[in-house]
């Protein structure tokens, strides 16, 4: 008898399993509005699919009466700009860090437990000082981002740098390498698909960090928009612009995902010979 932990589904069965969840979240709503709205024809709350691409149509496609800008884009732009510095900072540091932390005894033991400190400080609680020392400008929303990023990435590659082969290090000393070139041509090809994958992991809470900090002090952004329209209850604003900074972070991780698989295929090979 096949055990259902033996079992694969197909291509065909791949796909269906992996939309239903999202036609019965979507057939769920649909009810959902349906009944709310049949009761109340003014609610808010679940407004229907028609209200909310009338409403992408006002946002997106229609110039501001007072600005003429595309208001969807510009505040995408200036989130996606914000996004990709605190995320490249975080990084360079995850990877100059990082790797120095896990190759090097005498940096590990210095800089190990204050990293390990600085990751269990909240950023959020930090955000007011990030205001008061920063400004309420660019680089507090920037910072805040790496200050909740790259300690997690920072710990995250210096434990794949520690697990290493030791073999592979002693080898190449043996073949006369030094530090440096250890770094380049042994540590660093094997770091950045890990580092990748921790980014990946790390969109979610960079996401969170940037939507905060706009929410508080900003004049454009995802989510800048987001808290101004609420008080007017915008629902047909507010649940579109969650489901595209959705898929904004889904399209990254599937662009790292990619970068991945194209850059280092041999990382694919080695889980699956394992």
């Amino acid at each position: 008898m096949r055990r259902i932990i033996n079992r694969r589904p197909g291509r065909g069965g791949a796909l269906f399993w992996g939309a239903l969840p999202f036609l019965v979240a979507c057939a769920g709503y649909g009810v959902a509005s349906a009944l709310r709205l049949a009761d109340n024809p003014n609610d808010k709350l679940l407004p229907p699919l028609s209200a909310m691409v009338a409403a992408v149509a006002r946002v997106a496609f229609t110039p501001d009466a007072r600005t003429g800008d595309y208001l969807m884009w510009a505040d995408t732009l200036a989130s996606l700009h914000r996004l990709g510095l605190g995320l490249g900072v975080a990084t360079a540091l995850a990877l100059v860090i990082g790797i120095g932390m896990g190759l090097i005894p005498y940096v590990r033991a210095g800089l190990s437990p204050f990293v390990a400190m600085l990751s269990m400080v909240p950023p959020m609680a930090v955000l007011p000082v990030l205001f008061i020392v920063f400004g309420l400008d660019e680089l507090s929303k920037v910072v805040l981002i790496v200050i909740g990023v790259a300690p997690f990435l920072v710990r995250d590659l210096a434990m794949r740098t520690v697990e290493m082969p030791r073999e592979q290090l002693i080898k190449a000393q043996t073949l006369g390498a030094n530090t440096w070139q250890i770094v380049l041509r042994v540590v660093l090809p094997q770091m950045l698909p890990r580092l990748a994958d921790a980014l990946r992991l790390s969109l979610g809470p960079a996401w969170l960090f940037l939507i905060s900090a706009e929410a508080i002090a900003a004049t454009e952004g995802l989510g800048y928009r987001i808290f101004l329209v609420r008080r007017y209850m915008a629902m047909d604003v507010i649940l579109p612009y969650v489901a595209w900074i959705t898929l904004l972070a889904f399209a990254s991780d599937l662009l790292l995902r990619w970068f991945n698989a194209r850059c280092f295929p041999w990382l694919r090979a080695g889980k699956a010979s394992s």
